[in-house]
C-alpha cells in the first residue's frame, strides 16, 4: 500500500514538472537607463589674460585644474569643463610653444592617446582645420578605453591646446556610447570656436 502511494506521488510530481516546463523562455536584453539630453546651447569662455577663448555648453561649468599628477600644472590655463549631469569632464591643457618643442608636444599628444591601446578596439585620428585657420588632430578611441575622445589644436607657432574627455565611471562603450556621441558634438563646437590669442 505504501509503495503504491509513493509511486503515485512520484508520478504526480513528474507530471507537474513536465507540464510546468512547457512555457517558452525569452532572454531579457540588457538595458541602460534612459538619458534625457539637453539642447545644445553654448556660452563664451574668455577670461582676461587667457591665451585662448572658446564656446562651451550652458549645461557645463569650468573649473580651474589645480593638480597634475599630484603636482601643480605648469600654468594657470589648465581647466576642466565639467558635465555634472553626465559625470564627465573634458580636461584642457595648454602649453606655450617654445624653441624646438613643437614636435615633442605633438608626439606627447599621440603617446597619451595611444596609451589606451590595451583596452581600445580601434584608434582613429583625423586631421582638422578650424574656421580660424588652426590645425589639429581629433582622436576617436573605440572599445572600453578610459577616454573615447581626445584632440589637440595648435597655431604651430605659439599655442598648443589639448583636450580629453573622461567619465567618473568604469569604461563601458555600450553604456557610455550615447553620452560620448552627445558630448562629441560639444567638443567639436569647442574646437571650431577656439580662438588662440
Amino acid at each position: 500500500m505504501q509503495l503504491r502511494i509513493m509511486i503515485r506521488s512520484i508520478l504526480c510530481t513528474l507530471i507537474i514538472i513536465l507540464v510546468a516546463c512547457n512555457s517558452d523562455y525569452t532572454l531579457k536584453q540588457r538595458g541602460y537607463f534612459r538619458i534625457d539630453f539637453p539642447k545644445h546651447e553654448y556660452q563664451k569662455y574668455d577670461q582676461p589674460g587667457s591665451p585662448y577663448s572658446f564656446e562651451y555648453p550652458v549645461y557645463a561649468k569650468i573649473v580651474r585644474d589645480t593638480t597634475f599628477f599630484e603636482a601643480k600644472p605648469e600654468n594657470d590655463y589648465w581647466i576642466n569643463i565639467d558635465f555634472p549631469e553626465f559625470f564627465g569632464k573634458i580636461y584642457i591643457s595648454y602649453k606655450e610653444i617654445k624653441k624646438n618643442n613643437f614636435d615633442s608636444l605633438v608626439s606627447d599628444a599621440f603617446k597619451m592617446t595611444y596609451k589606451h591601446t590595451s583596452k581600445a578596439t580601434e584608434i582613429r585620428d583625423s586631421l582638422m582645420h578650424t574656421p580660424q585657420g588652426f590645425t589639429g588632430v581629433f582622436f576617436q578611441v573605440g572599445g572600453n578605453a578610459a577616454t573615447a575622445k581626445q584632440f589637440f589644436v595648435t597655431d604651430s607657432v605659439k599655442h598648443f591646446v589639448r583636450g580629453a574627455l573622461y567619465f567618473d565611471a568604469s569604461p563601458n562603450s555600450d553604456s557610455l556610447g550615447v553620452v560620448n556621441s552627445f558630448l562629441e558634438e560639444d567638443m567639436k563646437h569647442l574646437i571650431n570656436t577656439l580662438q588662440l590669442k
